[in-house]
């Protein structure tokens, strides 16, 4: 009986994952579920996992809070799972934020979030979220690989996070690709992207490197 009921405990040691992960799958689906506007806390750290090594961010509340909100409840979900590092313009910025799943990236492509006020600069190892139209952020965002201040503060490109350990990593994360794999959401060459996501992406650019997984720590 007392094996049994161990046995018991380590299936749903391994089964509850799984069952997480299901549910967090069906619920980014639909981004006018209610857990999607949960406050973030005022201050917490991000590790992103990629497949050059790990980024510790610091997030702070204070410097976004629309788009910290967003950014921490699609994290505890999974949206940026698997996610490629799908445009990079060597030392000066690479971005992210289309989900694996092209049902998922589609899901929330026009889900989009008022302005914050600027509290960062975009200097090197901030992120912001990447827009075309004012008012326009949704679940895009890239990293400053320098100073990018004296041209992305002069348009809404607000800061909301910054790496505090692993700048190494994401200067190291495959450029070589440049505007072709993917381009940015100004361009209007991403319809691709979302339609098909991760697998549109192998089949045509295999250098790319990836965020195996992003979790709140």
């Amino acid at each position: 009986m007392k094996q049994s009921i161990t046995n018991k405990y380590y299936s749903l040691f391994f089964l509850l994952p799984l069952l997480f992960s299901c549910t967090a799958h069906r619920r980014l689906l639909h981004p006018e579920d209610p857990v999607f506007s949960t406050p973030a806390p005022a201050e917490f750290r991000v590790q992103l996992q990629t497949t050059k090594g790990n980024i510790l961010l610091e997030v702070k509340r204070e410097w976004s809070p629309r788009g910290v909100d967003r950014f921490y409840n699609l994290v505890r979900y999974g949206y940026y799972n698997n996610a490629a590092v799908f445009r990079i313009r060597k030392e000066t910025w690479a971005q992210f934020g289309v989900a694996a799943d092209g049902k998922i990236a589609s899901a929330w492509r026009h889900q989009t979030l008022p302005d914050d006020p600027r509290v960062l600069s975009n200097t090197r190892g901030t992120i912001a979220y990447a827009f075309k139209d004012p008012n326009g952020r949704t679940t895009q965002m890239f990293i400053n690989l320098r100073d990018n201040s004296t041209t992305h503060d002069k348009e809404p490109f607000v800061p909301f996070a910054r790496i505090i350990a692993g700048m190494d990593v994401a200067d190291s994360l495959y450029s070589g690709y440049g505007e072709h794999s993917g381009g940015g959401i100004r361009g209007g060459k991403q319809d691709s992207l979302f339609a098909e996501g991760n697998a549109w992406l192998k089949s045509r650019f295999p250098k790319l490197d990836y965020i195996k997984h992003a979790r709140i720590i």
